[in-house]
């Protein structure tokens, strides 16, 4: 066979990551990687990189553990060639020593994960592999060193230069439709009418992130409403008896729903570029747009109202008289209830002076502003157990949110309108 013939045929195979029937543990797995490392030729090398990840994908737990053990202990940094490297350097800090330390600063994990990504598909592949990583991680922390090198890499394969934009709509592959209904993570979709009801009508939007080595698998996905003013209520976004409102009668554009698909990618950031290109996106489709807010959940809420009612006997009473999860309850007190979110999201800071909210740090390290807290917003049953039905409008003011999150990262100063300052309980 040539060797454009048998090129071809090892990257056009059908299934490249089929179980291998080999056995595999790290004796026989252990010379392929270093082979792979060693700088074979391109056939022999895709062809490694597929029996590696087959390998891989047909180990057990303990199996896939014993893997990345090798990965953080075998190919880790050798320290001493580092400070060799270094000093070299800093005698002689020409492009030939330079080269050295970067090669030496490198652990040869990273290598070989770039090395494995030339099979076809392995990007999913790898992404999968992380995930597994992160599940091993609490009982084995000394594989964080591994993950530290796929983060590395994952920042730079999914920089901003390589995603694409879609619009989800009804006609959209049904495949990635199923995936859309899957990933739903802040606001179940039951069915494919309730899918139908988020994506169809023609004040509905739904925009995901791709990568062109995963042209079927969204990254992030966000759900828009087309609305008149701000809403207060994501049951009414949701109702199956809404009336599509003309586009050209909505002022306003409701993010109501993120949902990051991939845990394998988990911190790397889509979600601040995703916002604001959809708000492009929408200002140039929809001309009469004025205002973009979330209405979003507050996630923290009523975990951090039973750590204040030990002290707070005030705060032990709301609670228990909202444990009937009545709406009248809700209503009688919705005042403080609301106060006590302003409190919460204001003032409750953990690392870095951030607010320990991850929703309230995700928008305003976006830049966008604290605009309105709304009691009674979210009466599903996730809702209640959350932050007993309070939703919070986060505000994209697109002339400020550069501003905004300047200020939210140097000193992480919450940006807030005036009616959810006159919220916060007076001393």
């Amino acid at each position: 066979m040539t060797f454009f013939a048998d090129l071809m045929s090892t990257l056009f195979e059908r299934g490249p990551f089929r179980p291998s029937r080999k056995a595999f543990d790290m004796e026989s797995i252990g010379p392929e990687i270093d082979e792979l490392l060693s700088g074979v030729g391109e056939v022999s090398g895709v062809r490694l990189a597929r029996d590696i990840l087959s390998q891989y994908q047909a180990m057990d737990e303990a199996a896939k553990r014993a893997f990345f053990e090798h990965l953080a202990s075998r190919l880790d940094l050798d320290a001493d060639e580092v400070i060799k490297a270094a000093d070299a350097y800093r005698s002689d800090r020409s492009a030939k020593t330079l080269h050295r330390l970067t090669r030496a600063a490198e652990p040869r994990r990273q290598e070989l994960l770039r090395r494995l990504n030339q099979a076809p598909g392995a990007t999913d592949w790898l992404v999968r592999m992380r995930e597994e990583l992160l599940r091993l991680l609490p009982e084995s922390p000394e594989l964080d060193v591994v993950d530290a090198d796929f983060q590395h890499l994952f920042a730079s394969w999914f920089n901003r230069g390589f995603l694409v934009l879609r619009r989800i709509d009804w006609h959209t592959p049904a495949n990635i439709l199923e995936k859309i209904i899957e990933y739903e993570a802040v606001h179940a979709i039951n069915d494919w009418q309730d899918l139908r009801r988020r994506v169809l009508p023609s004040d509905r939007r739904c925009f995901a992130f791709f990568h062109p080595a995963m042209p079927e698998e969204p990254l992030i996905f966000v759900e828009v409403a087309l609305c008149r003013g701000i809403p207060n209520s994501i049951q009414d976004l949701l109702d199956d008896g809404h009336q599509t409102l003309p586009e050209h009668e909505a002022d306003t554009a409701v993010f109501y729903s993120i949902s990051n698909c991939q845990e394998g990618l988990k911190g790397i950031s889509f979600g601040n570029l995703l916002i604001k290109q959809v708000v492009e996106e929408l200002a140039a489709e929809v001309p009469s747009l004025k205002t973009f807010v979330t209405l979003s959940p507050v996630p923290g809420f009523n975990r951090w109202l039973r750590a204040q009612a030990e002290e707070r006997p005030e705060i032990e009473t709301l609670i228990e008289q909202l444990q009937s999860r009545e709406p009248e309850a809700v209503s009688e007190h919705g005042a403080v209830l609301r106060g006590l979110c302003a409190q919460y999201l204001i003032e409750a800071k953990g690392n870095y002076g951030r607010p320990i909210d991850p929703v309230a740090r995700f928008h305003l390290g976006n830049g966008a502003l604290l605009h309105d807290i709304h009691a009674l917003a979210d009466k599903s049953a996730n809702g209640w157990d959350q932050s007993s039905t309070v939703m919070v409008n986060y505000l994209y003011d697109l002339k400020q949110v550069s501003r905004n999150s300047e200020r939210f990262m140097s000193n992480g100063e919450v940006l807030t309108s005036k009616q959810v300052r006159q919220l916060l309980p007076r001393v």
